[in-house]
C-alpha cells in the first residue's frame, strides 16, 4: 500500500496541539516526533527566512493511507493545522507518497528529554541508556494525546512535581492525557487515580502506565471531577457527553490538574472538596496549562476556596502553580 506522509516543523508550546488536533480527524495513529533540523523538511530558502518566527524545536510526521479519499483528508488535516501556521507556531505541512511506509525515523533521532533534576523522557523505541542513581526515566509512546514531556507546561508540571510529590501519597491527576505526569508520580511512590474526560488520553495513560510497569500504583479512569463533567472536552474541543462524574470528597493529599484556565476556574470548589485537609496535613494543588495572562484569574478564584500560593515554575509564558489549602 502507498502511503501519503504529512510533515510540519513546530515550536515545543505547539507541539501537542499538533498531535492533539490530529486526534480529532481519526486519519492516523501513527505520528513521529524528532528534534529538527534546517533539513528535516526541505533545504531553507531566502524566501523561507523569516526573524519574527519562532525557532523551530520538531518535526511532526504522519501518515494517511493513498486511497479515493486521500486528497480530501489532506485538504481537512491543513485547513485544521492552518491557525498554528498563521500564528507562527507551525510550518506549512509539506507532502511525500511513498510505496512503503518508512521506517520510524524516532530510532535515528530519538528525542531525550531531561526535565528537572530527576526526569528523563524518553520515546518508546528509544535505547536504554546509562542511568544515574536517582534519575527517573519516563518512556511513553508518541500518542494523539496531550502531555508528550514536550510542552512548557508539562515541563513546568513536572518540575512542580518532583519537589513536592512524596511515597504513599494518594493524588490525582486531572486530565492525564500522554499519562506522562502519573507516571512520574507513581515513580516518586505516589498512589494515582489518573482521570480524563477523552478516551485517546485514557487509552494512552493505560498504555504508558503499562509501558513503565507502575500498573500497582496507578488506576486510570474515564471521566472528570465534580462539575466538570459539563464542561466538554479539556483541550476545548468538542462537546463530550455522558462523561462520567467523580464526586469531590476529602480524599486526596496532593492534585496537579493540566488543563485549561477555564476548567481550573470552574473546578475551584472542586478542588478544595477533594483534597484533605487536616491540623497535620494540607492538601497541595498543582495547576499548569496556561500562560500568564490567565494567572490572575486562575489565582483568584483558587484563594476564594481558601488555596494559597505555595510554589511557582515560569517558562517563557507559561506558567505552573502550586498551592496549599489554608483555612477557607
Amino acid at each position: 500500500m502507498s502511503w501519503m506522509q504529512l510533515s510540519l516543523n513546530t515550536t515545543e508550546e505547539a507541539v501537542d496541539w499538533v498531535c492533539s488536533l490530529l486526534a480529532s480527524t481519526n486519519y492516523t495513529s501513527d505520528i513521529r516526533i524528532t528534534k529538527y533540523t534546517e533539513f528535516n523538511l526541505h533545504k531553507r530558502t531566502d524566501q523561507d527566512i523569516n526573524i519574527t518566527q519562532p525557532c523551530w524545536a520538531f518535526t511532526v510526521c504522519f501518515y494517511i493511507p493513498c486511497d479515493v479519499h486521500t486528497n480530501v483528508r489532506r485538504s481537512e488535516i491543513v485547513d485544521l493545522l492552518s491557525s498554528l501556521e498563521r500564528v507562527g507556531l507551525a510550518s506549512t505541512i509539506h507532502t511525500n507518497v511513498f510505496e512503503e511506509k518508512p521506517a520510524n525515523s524516532e530510532k535515528i533521532s530519538p528525542v531525550i528529554r531531561r526535565i528537572g533534576k530527576r526526569f528523563v523522557v524518553l520515546s518508546a523505541d528509544t535505547p536504554d541508556h546509562s542511568q544515574a542513581v536517582d534519575e527517573v526515566t519516563l518512556r511513553l509512546k508518541t500518542s494523539l494525546a496531550f502531555g508528550s514531556g514536550l510542552h512548557p507546561a508539562t515541563i513546568l508540571s513536572l518540575q512542580l512535581i518532583e519537589r513536592h510529590v512524596v511515597p504513599k501519597m494518594n493524588v490525582l491527576d486531572l486530565g492525564s492525557g500522554s499519562g506522562i505526569l502519573s507516571v512520574a508520580m507513581a515513580k516518586l511512590g505516589a498512589q494515582v487515580l489518573a482521570l480524563d474526560n477523552d478516551p485517546i488520553a485514557v487509552e494512552s495513560t493505560h498504555d504508558a502506565v503499562h509501558r513503565n510497569q507502575v500498573e500497582q500504583l496507578v488506576t486510570v479512569r474515564e471521566g472528570s471531577l465534580g462539575q466538570g463533567s459539563s464542561l466538554g472536552h479539556w483541550l476545548g474541543r468538542d462537546t463530550i457527553s455522558n462523561v462520567v462524574a467523580i464526586e469531590p470528597t476529602a480524599s486526596f493529599d496532593l492534585i496537579v490538574a493540566n488543563i485549561l484556565a477555564r476548567i481550573h476556574i470552574a473546578l475551584a470548589p472542586d478542588f478544595r472538596r477533594s483534597l484533605r485537609h487536616t491540623d497535620q496535613q494540607t492538601g497541595i494543588l498543582i495547576t499548569s496549562g496556561f500562560t500568564i495572562d490567565y494567572e490572575d484569574a486562575v489565582t483568584t478564584s483558587l484563594k476564594d476556596e481558601g488555596f494559597e500560593v505555595i510554589d511557582c515554575e515560569r517558562l517563557d509564558e507559561w506558567v505552573a502553580l502550586a498551592y496549599s489549602l489554608g483555612v477557607a
